[in-house]
């Protein structure tokens, strides 16, 4: 009797461990909130054609999000005086992200359904998904149970985000420290086949590339640098104006970015360092001359990976009420 009360108790410990640890699952809110999948849906297929720049905005914001703390919804966090912490949004990667407004939208609909129920980092999860496959990109699964983060530091985030400027070292580096590889760096690349830029997140490779003001990029299509000069950034301390990152195509997920890349027309440092080593190029090379199918079950793989990288689950973070601000 003592051993089988023994072996309970063992057992009960196991579970209240295992529930800080609980796995991300498909429909997770299927009994606590059967609705909120299909209100988010319907709420993205009805506002993205209006603004159809959201699903870039959402997928950036996603990755953002998923590289500091992880998919927690620390991106969401506004600064607050009473922890006088400046928080990811505060982030020099972060000052250009938008669609805060969109997610918080979208919490007030699942919020007035479930209170309390849906946390804000399972809603960038599916609004990005969703999103994408409004604008005729890719679906993957998106599998929910993620629990918000309570804690946004601009320090981690300037840390942790990758630049458009850095170079194949840091870009695998960062990558490899959220268990993504080389083939997932490519594939999330990808993600700039829509959406827009700043001029300031390139014009270093316009006219200061070696710290010397004149200087380019030699690894830069002179008639595309060309172009970006005398059309787009007509000056290096151009802040305003907005770029195509993927020009030509950038409203339609397709494969038009990876081409670009092989004619040394990416727009960034960290779009150009892809095709400076030879595994990552052959792969860009095998996404070129496969299908477009293939490649979207290639990026919804990877996205649905990213979106796993250190989730909170269980017992652990909260279920924010407000996607800007902790729980009181």
């Amino acid at each position: 009797m003592a051993s089988f009360s023994y072996l309970m108790s063992v057992l009960v410990l196991c579970v209240i461990i295992g529930s800080g640890h609980a796995q991300l699952q498909l429909n997770f809110y299927a009994k606590s909130c059967p609705k909120a999948e299909k209100i988010i849906e319907d709420f993205v297929q009805q506002q993205v054609p209006k603004a159809p720049n959201t699903a870039a905005q959402i997928l950036r914001m996603h990755f953002h999000d998923c590289f500091v703390r992880g998919c927690d919804g620390s991106v969401l966090l506004n600064f607050t005086s009473s922890t006088g912490n400046q928080t990811e949004k505060q982030a020099n990667p972060n000052l250009t992200l938008r669609g805060f407004s969109f997610i918080d939208a979208v919490k007030r609909l699942v919020e007035a359904e479930c209170p309390g129920v849906v946390s804000c980092a399972d809603i960038i999860a599916l609004v990005a998904r969703d999103a994408v496959v409004t604008t005729g990109g890719p679906f993957w699964n998106v599998p929910t149970g993620r629990r918000d983060g309570t804690i946004s530091n601009t320090s981690e985030a300037n840390a942790d985000i990758p630049a458009p400027t850095s170079n194949f070292t840091r870009l695998q580096q960062s990558f490899a420290k959220k268990g993504l590889d080389l083939n997932d760096l490519v594939l999330l690349s990808g993600a700039h086949t829509i959406g827009v830029s700043h001029c300031s997140s390139f014009t270093e490779r316009l006219y200061n590339f070696t710290g010397v003001v004149g200087t380019q990029d030699p690894s830069l299509d002179s008639e595309y640098a060309d172009n970006l000069q005398s059309r787009k950034c007509k000056s290096i301390n151009d802040n305003t104006t907005i770029v195509e990152m993927d020009p030509g195509s950038f409203k339609t997920f397709d494969l038009s970015y990876f081409k670009l890349l092989l004619k040394r027309r990416g727009l960034f440092q960290s779009d150009a360092a892809l095709t400076k080593r030879s595994t990552t190029k052959s792969f860009i090379e095998q996404l070129v001359d496969g299908s477009l199918k293939k490649f979207y079950a290639e990026f919804g793989k990877a996205m649905e990976k990213m979106g796993k990288v250190e989730v909170k689950t269980g017992s652990a973070g909260e279920i924010r009420k407000q996607c800007a601000f902790v729980n009181s």
